[in-house]
């Protein structure tokens, strides 16, 4: 049903059992497990899916080794558990990944560490090689069942001898496993083109906000026409993540601060020097302030991140000068011989952590990564209930998508039917133990090998679907960009729920992460875009404008 038709039934039967605000990770996971149990659910984000928090991670599925200082061994378990889980079902958006950690003192943190856990000291220190193999030894207990290797330690001329460029000062270089994903975005599309698949009364709506409430119903507009309607839920599931206050209070619930969140800004750069010094592995580490710091090789680029920052308005998470000024000076501690300046920024993304509201200062990496629901029982002016989904990360959204799941079917007195442990994501569908060998299988009349193992690569099994729909008229790749094809672009289109110019350079492709816009390839984009959706010449421009508004106020992108 097209995004229209699907709006106009909703002014014709505006109850729906299930309502979850927000399209984030946690929103589409729990859409996705409610498919699963036949329940009928409207999911509905204000922006375009996975545009908020979702998209401004560190791109990481990792335990959380730093976790383990704190004493959430439930958390770092459960992550552990998720990541492997990841890499089975998503293994076209989800990659083990190398990680080294240079370390310069061998006893640093033998006394700090203790006290942090027992909650007795709240101030940064340097862990040393002691403190981190100990880490790394009840890291490798948990993922014991793991297919990932166990971690090594090596000495300073060992380390050096892979990674020259290290400073020469270590003492020694911890290496470990865990794993990474190039795509969030997708990932988030991909989970609700699965869950709309797998249940018909299962639907998301990107570009509709939650206006307020009026007894029993929630009052929704389209972003996109300006036009009103209402729905009424038996249960509401608020994932808007740090917008979870706002949420409340627009539905009447304003009693409660649930979230306190912290800012993260992130770089990629365009610097083949420091991505050849990286060895195809990411680099971690702490710097004094107690900050963790990574740099990692990101499709031909290197990816820098990230602060931790406490702000209180999301809609202002942007990479300001200082965190700039501050991640591009985290190289020179461990790569001092490799010059790195603000030329080489190609993309910058900032977001705001849910984090759980905390009236305590302290160092902000003390405050809990884990999740948990806080519910508001109906009331006499709300008859439905209201559970907010607070905090979480990206490697452990599944297991909190079928707590949330768990919670609305006690709301609804129906039972669990299937687990979503074993569901396949998108292209992980069906892949391919030898991607050869689905390769030759799929060779498709007007479609290259070559050009077929770039779809497969950037697609996964989906890469089939696209590959017919290509073979199925006149394609030619684009003037501006010919990693990409005309026909590739308008599956996009029309399949992956695009409403915005900036939908299809931000998430449903990595151009503008990467670096590879330019104002030719934004205008043949939009040209695409036009004919392919019906735009007006006047649509069309309003959303180049848009868009260029976008890269530069929130990315730093000029064209």
């Amino acid at each position: 049903m097209e995004r229209a038709e699907r709006l106009q039934a909703l002014r014709e039967q505006p109850e729906v059992p299930v309502l979850i605000i927000g399209g984030g990770v946690n929103g589409i996971g729990t859409l996705r497990d409610l498919a699963l149990q036949g329940v009928d659910a409207l999911l509905v984000e204000r922006g375009d899916f996975g545009s908020g928090t979702s998209a401004a991670s560190s791109h990481m599925l990792h335990g959380g080794i730093r976790y383990l200082e704190n004493g959430e061994f439930r958390l770092v378990r459960e992550a552990l558990h998720e990541r492997d889980m990841m890499l089975q079902n998503a293994p076209h958006y989800a990659k083990p990944l190398r990680t080294t950690v240079p370390i310069f003192r061998w006893f640093s943190g033998l006394r700090n560490a203790p006290l942090k856990f027992l909650n007795l000291l709240d101030q940064p220190a340097e862990r040393g090689a002691v403190v981190l193999k100990l880490g790394l030894l009840v890291y490798d207990w948990f993922t014991r069942q793991s297919q990932l290797p166990r971690h090594e330690f090596r000495l300073r001329a060992s380390a050096l001898r892979e990674y020259p460029a290290l400073h020469p000062d270590i003492v020694c270089a911890a290496t470990y496993y865990d794993a990474w994903m190039p795509c969030p975005e997708r990932i988030c599309l991909e989970l609700l083109l699965d869950a709309e698949a797998s249940h018909r009364g299962c639907h998301g709506l990107n570009y509709v906000r939650v206006l307020g409430s009026d007894s029993d119903s929630v009052t929704l507009r389209d972003e996109l026409s300006g036009a009103c309607f209402a729905v009424k839920p038996q249960t509401v599931v608020n994932a808007a993540g740090p917008w979870i206050d706002l949420v409340n209070a627009g539905l009447g619930s304003a009693e409660q601060r649930f979230i306190g969140g912290t800012k993260g800004a992130h770089l990629v750069l365009h610097h083949p020097e420091l991505l050849a010094a990286l060895q195809s592995s990411e680099i971690f580490f702490e710097n004094e302030d107690g900050r963790i710091v990574l740099i990692l090789p990101f499709m031909k680029r290197v990816l820098i991140g990230t602060t931790d920052i406490r702000l209180d308005a999301p809609d202002e998470a942007v990479a300001s000068d200082e965190e700039i000024d501050y991640l591009l000076g985290m190289v020179g501690k461990v790569f001092p011989g490799i010059a790195v300046e603000r030329s080489h920024i190609v993309f910058t993304y900032s977001g705001l952590r849910p984090l759980p509201y905390s009236g305590a200062d302290g160092e902000t990496g003390r405050i809990s990564r884990d999740h948990s629901i806080r519910s508001l029982p109906p009331s006499r002016e709300r008859p439905y209930p209201i559970h907010a989904l607070i905090g979480g990360k990206w490697t452990t959204f599944r297991a909190f998508a079928e707590q949330a799941t768990d919670t609305v079917l006690q709301d609804l007195q129906q039972p669990r039917r299937r687990s979503s442990a074993q569901q396949a994501i998108g292209g992980g569908r069906d892949y391919p133990a030898d991607p050869e060998t689905w390769l030759q299988q799929h060779a498709r009349t007007g479609i290259t090998m070559e050009r077929l193992r770039v779809l497969f690569a950037r697609y996964g099994t989906r890469a089939a679907a696209i590959a017919a729909s290509c073979a199925q008229g006149e394609d030619r790749p684009l003037a501006a960009q010919p990693a990409y094809s005309q026909r590739e672009i308008e599956f996009l289109l029309r399949q992956e729920k695009v409403q915005r110019l900036d939908d299809l350079l931000l998430r449903r492709t990595l151009l503008a992460m990467l670096g590879q816009l330019s104002r030719p390839l934004l205008a043949e984009l939009a040209e695409i875009c036009a004919a392919t959706l019906g735009w007006s010449g006047e649509r069309e421009r309003e959303e180049r404008a848009r868009a260029l508004q976008i890269l530069r106020l929130q990315h730093r992108v000029e064209l």
